[in-house]
């Protein structure tokens, strides 16, 4: 007896997801009110593709404990090898090393797109997830990070964040190698390990206090069980570090000079404390940063997966990164971005109840009761008359024999309004409009005959000249429902 072949077994991949249409409609949603702040900022579009060169990407990878270095890696058929893009602002350093002769500096640009990261998933941490990224490239002053920061204070407050649900918290790195250099930590040679450094503080608001010193030290054990292992500094540069972090330490130097010039630029622009907020704490994960770095913070509570009340934190950051196009062009480039995790901010929206809930109608089903082509003919043609009144639609395309198959599938497409037109209607010149929003309400809310004849009628009978007029007519009325609904 032959061996029945295995099925192939359907399964998603760890730390990806799929996007439902409600997703994709309030994520364009959102996209483009931040959209409109960049552009309104002077900011243009420019896209590059999910694949760089490995070594384009540098040395600045985000898990350097991974396969492939924290990235999902190819070799083509040179035999060299691809990654998919782990940020955007690496990307864009290449793109405008390649094209520096033709791009005018300062070159102001966004763009929205996916990243891939090679890491252990886990809860609201993905493999893949979408940035959106604005940047100055070719800007060397202070006033451009300045800029950077008061837009995204401005986009929190577009995207219906209120001022005192969010803060900009704004640092920089040159204020941190100093405290770096005076623990010994300075020089090439200790560049993994102030990268550690970096990750560590970087977790503050996660951890706490204790959990940074942990990780300063010789590590943390998380209650899975996994360690990470630390910086291992001693007692003494811990200590220094985190009065850094705390805001006890003291310091000055030239990053502590920007920090006060920045300070003074949003006073003038009115952008108070309770929008930007100077933080001895930010840091950014990244050692390529190179000045001012800066965070968008949400400060409501939420709910955690454990069940914890805890501050939502972070949806965004970035900082100055002078040395990224230097890497390719040899010459001094000058830049600071933004990028905000836009899959975390929905979720933000979603618990501020700021996210856009889809406004798309279902599309009205025109069914199909005369299976022959001159009838199918005249079915396509009524869902084009709609159509190009502005109104969604679609003819029914299943098994057409089973009429109540039809209703359900209307049914279970949330259709508004369904067209039936058999051989009666037809010889008559009439065509029956089905409203099923109101056929549904007045069958679970209705329980007598004289209550049904009252209501209004879920079901009418009109001539084929007074199609649209009527489904515009049934379209209006649900939409006025609908308004109803949401402002009771």
């Amino acid at each position: 007896m032959a061996k029945k072949p295995n099925k192939l077994k359907a399964r998603l991949p760890r730390g990806f997801v799929d996007r439902s249409a409600e997703d994709i409609r309030a994520t364009d949603e959102m996209l483009a009110k931040i959209r409109a702040v960049y552009e309104r900022y002077g900011f243009d579009p420019v896209e590059t593709p999910a694949f760089e060169y490995t070594d384009c990407l540098g040395k600045f990878l985000p898990d350097t404990d991974r396969p492939n270095a924290g990235v999902f890696s190819v070799q083509d058929e040179d035999e060299q090898w691809m990654s998919l893009r782990y940020d955007l602002t690496a990307p864009l350093a290449r793109h405008v090393s390649e094209n520096i002769n033709e791009i005018q500096l300062p070159y102001r640009t966004y763009r929205a797109g996916w990243v891939f990261r090679n890491e252990k998933p886990g809860p609201g941490r993905f493999r893949q997830f979408m940035q959106f990224d604005a940047d100055t490239v070719g800007a060397p002053g202070v006033q451009a990070d300045a800029e950077m920061c008061m837009m995204m204070s401005d986009t929190m407050e577009a995207l219906g964040i209120a001022r005192g649900q969010y803060v900009i918290r704004v640092n920089n790195r040159k204020v941190l190698d100093g405290v770096l250099e005076s623990i010994g930590l300075g020089g090439e040679e200790h560049e993994e390990r102030r990268l550690t450094v970096l990750r560590a503080i970087d977790k503050l608001d996660k951890f706490g206090i204790e959990g940074v010193r942990l990780l300063l030290g010789n590590g943390r054990k998380d209650e899975s069980g996994d360690f990470t292992k630390g910086a291992e500094l001693d007692p003494a540069a811990i200590d220094s570090i985190v009065a850094f972090v705390s805001g006890t330490g003291t310091l000055e130097n030239e990053g502590i000079t920007e920090l006060n010039t920045m300070a003074e630029i949003f006073s003038a622009c009115g952008y108070g404390e309770d929008r930007i907020k100077i933080d001895p704490s930010v840091v950014r994960g990244l050692e390529y940063y190179t000045g001012t770095v800066f965070e968008a913070e949400l400060l409501f509570d939420v709910t955690n997966e454990k069940g914890e009340i805890v501050q939502f934190g972070s949806v965004g950051g970035g900082g100055r990164y002078d040395g990224l196009v230097k890497r390719f062009t040899g010459r001094d480039v000058p830049a600071t971005g933004f990028s905000i995790g836009v899959s975390r901010l929905m979720t933000a929206l979603k618990n501020l109840g700021k996210l856009g809930t889809s406004d798309v109608v279902a599309p009205v089903l025109v069914t199909v009761m005369d299976g022959d082509v001159a009838a199918l003919g005249r079915y396509q043609k009524m869902v084009q008359d709609l159509r190009e009144a502005g109104i969604r639609a679609e003819m029914y395309q299943g098994n057409w024999k089973k009429f109540g198959n039809q209703l359900k599938y209307a049914d279970r497409r949330n259709c508004p309004i369904a067209i039936i037109q058999g051989s009666d209607e037809r010889e008559a010149g009439e065509i029956q409009v089905k409203d099923l929003i109101e056929g549904k309400r007045l069958s679970e809310e209705i329980t007598d005959n004289i209550t049904w004849r009252e209501s209004r009628p879920a079901q009418v009978t009109v001539k084929e000249t007074e199609l649209l007029a009527t489904v515009h007519g049934i379209l209006d009325g649900q939409a006025e429902d609908r308004q109803r609904q949401n402002e009771g």
